[in-house]
């Protein structure tokens, strides 16, 4: 039980890592801003921020990771890879 615990809290201190990371990355005058936890916090078009596409782009992040997990899982999950 304390190593599960143990476990979680690493897993947490590591999610709250990824999130303050950021990437930037601009180009053809689009800039965008992506956290280390792969969620979009900034975008813009020729200098015009756009937060519709953002939501849009996180929702669609959202929903391909959970089919990707759903998958996995109805695949056996990690067990049987290491």
């Amino acid at each position: 039980m304390f190593d599960k615990a143990k476990l979680m809290a690493k897993a947490f201190k590591l999610k709250k890592a990824l999130e303050s990371e950021l990437t930037e990355f601009e180009e053809n005058g689009v800039l965008i801003k992506v956290s280390g936890d792969q969620k979009v916090k900034f975008l813009s078009i020729n200098g015009a921020e756009n937060k519709v596409l953002v939501e849009v782009i996180n929702k669609a992040m959202k929903k391909s990771q959970e089919s990707a997990a759903k998958k996995m899982q109805d695949m056996g999950g990690l067990e049987g890879l290491f």
